[in-house]
């Protein structure tokens, strides 16, 4: 007779315990262990829809009168490095991708947004062209690059039936395409800072968030038919897999592949970044990003979700505990909405309740989100995190509602 082992008496004894009296919990499968989901009641629609609305009504108050969001002000005795004016067209750029992104999935069609959404639109179309990096050694751009991509995805949609509008967005997708190419690290992927040699191609390690980012951008672009450079992808995938550890946790960049353990690389530091690279590799057709691992991972955002928490505000980054960063919060929520949605439909009910939880919780009393000081981006960029986050906690009947 072969006997169970503790782990695995243990799991059938949650089984045993959930199913009685006629009920079952939802479960998780971590490695070889069954453990059930935090019960969280799900959001009422009209609560989930009032905070969304708010935080619209944030961006529409927040615009620039030029159309974009966010600005150089607001310092502070610490500030991260930002070569002007290059760091800032970068930070602007990027942010205004996010807010408008956020605005053209909660709100596409709500006439007070019209206007803010068209000044918006007009403000990318004039400044993408001369978005570069600031100096040698920061490479802001890359953000901009990538958001802007789902932005213009997005306008593409609301320009649905409009040639001659469609072609010029295609147009500018391939521009950025081309700029991804230009600043793409000689080792595949894309870094945010070269302190290497500066050299004109990058010479930056390449940073597995970042890959992640750009290679969702490219993901949707792909769906609308703008097929991005295949050997530019085939590299972000490597440079990708080769921070991926075997938990699917993730290095925070390539330059730390001989320590592994530290604080930074493992899971608690990971949270903010795993479910961008899961999501990332998965888009592109990685079979290892099971579902089970998308469970997984979200169960460890919500249940771990003081390693993120205690980050959030701290203006230094990395200071935090597992050497967290502010600016993961809202990200890693957002990314961890992205993979909701390549979820079965009918399983994503437990995790949309969760997500909306922790993000509904953090909603500032004007209606923004943010997480990390970055002079005056930070809550325009973190609402746009935040509203596409919620966007993917709607449901009705299994499916996510639309409007």
């Amino acid at each position: 007779m072969r006997f169970l082992s503790r782990r695995w008496l243990g799991a059938v004894a949650v089984l045993i315990l959930l199913q009685t009296e006629g009920q079952t919990q939802e479960t998780v499968r971590i490695g070889d262990e069954v453990r059930p989901l935090p019960v969280v009641e799900p959001t009422e629609p009209k609560e989930l829809q009032a905070a969304i609305e708010r935080g619209v009504q944030f961006l529409i108050d927040d615009q620039n009168p030029n159309g974009s969001w966010g600005s150089p002000t607001k310092t502070k005795g610490l500030n991260i490095y930002a070569p002007v004016p290059g760091a800032h067209h970068a930070f602007r750029a990027g942010t205004t991708s996010l807010a408008l992104s956020g605005l053209l999935e909660v709100a596409p069609d709500d006439p007070k947004t019209q206007s803010t959404i068209d000044r918006a639109e007009a403000w990318l179309y004039e400044h993408l062209g001369s978005l570069r990096r600031a100096s040698g050694d920061a490479i802001y751009n890359v953000w901009g690059h990538a958001y802007s991509i789902q932005a213009l995805v997005r306008l593409h949609g609301r320009h649905a039936g409009e040639t001659e509008a469609q072609e010029k967005i295609v147009a500018l997708i391939r521009d950025q395409f081309d700029m991804l190419q230009r600043y793409e690290s000689v080792d595949g992927g894309w870094g945010y800072y070269d302190f290497r040699y500066q050299s004109n191609q990058p010479t930056s390690s390449s940073i597995s968030f970042v890959n992640g980012a750009v290679l969702i951008a490219l993901a949707e672009a792909r769906e609308i038919g703008v097929e991005p450079p295949k050997r530019m992808v085939d590299r972000a995938i490597a440079a990708t897999n080769r921070q991926k550890k075997s938990d699917f946790s993730y290095l925070y960049g390539e330059y730390l592949k001989d320590r592994p353990a530290r604080e930074i690389n493992r899971p608690g530091g990971s949270l903010g970044r795993t479910q961008c690279c899961n999501a990332a590799l998965r888009a592109w057709g990685d079979e290892t990003v099971t579902d089970d691992v998308i469970k997984t991972w979200l169960y460890r955002l919500y249940v771990r979700n003081g390693w993120l928490d205690i980050g959030r505000k701290r203006p230094i980054p990395h200071e935090s505990w597992m050497q967290v960063a502010g600016y993961f919060y809202y990200f890693g929520h957002y990314y961890g909405a992205v993979c909701l949605d390549q979820l079965p439909a009918e399983q994503r009910a437990p995790y949309q309740a969760m997500l909306a939880k922790l993000i509904l919780d953090r909603q500032e009393k004007n209606g923004s989100w943010w997480d990390y000081p970055l002079y005056d981006y930070h809550r325009p960029y973190g609402t746009g995190f935040a509203l596409m986050t919620l966007h993917r906690c709607k449901t009705k009947g299994g499916e996510r509602a639309e409007k």
